[in-house]
């Protein structure tokens, strides 16, 4: 049973990770964009070696650009690829992004994820799409 835990600050972001057996839980804090978002999925690349079950905790940005949209779409095909099931819990930041790269769901979000790891509240972060209201006439 290997545990891995690492983190690394980079440019406007902070990265940690702990990589177990069944579990990998990545954080990210701060901004991803273009500057920061390859070292993110190198760190996805890494945890895939030692878990079945992946989750991008996102909550702690507070900006992501479409680099960052770029990188999710790569770990999605590199988990589908290593047959890893992943999730992220998605900050604010992260659920606009999703609301307009991503209108269909393709990636998986989930609610939130607590001390240990374990998810909370599974589909609560889920992005909803805007209704169009009509006006009263």
């Amino acid at each position: 049973m290997s545990v891995i835990q690492s983190w690394k600050k980079c440019r406007t972001a902070t990265f940690t990770a702990r990589c177990g057996p069944s579990t990998g839980v990545i954080t990210a804090q701060g901004e991803l964009d273009a500057a920061n978002a390859d070292q993110l999925g190198e760190y996805v690349q890494h945890c895939l070696k030692y878990c079945r079950w992946l989750v991008l905790d996102l909550t702690g940005l507070e900006f992501i650009g479409t680099a960052g949209f770029s990188v999710l779409h790569r770990i999605n095909v590199a988990c589908s690829a290593a047959d890893t099931q992943w999730a992220m819990v998605p900050s604010r930041a992260v659920l606009r992004l999703l609301m307009v790269c991503d209108p269909d769901g393709a990636l998986p979000t989930t609610g939130t994820i607590n001390d240990t790891g374990t998810i909370n509240d599974a589909n609560a972060a889920k992005p909803r799409l805007l209704q169009l209201v009509p006006q009263p006439s």
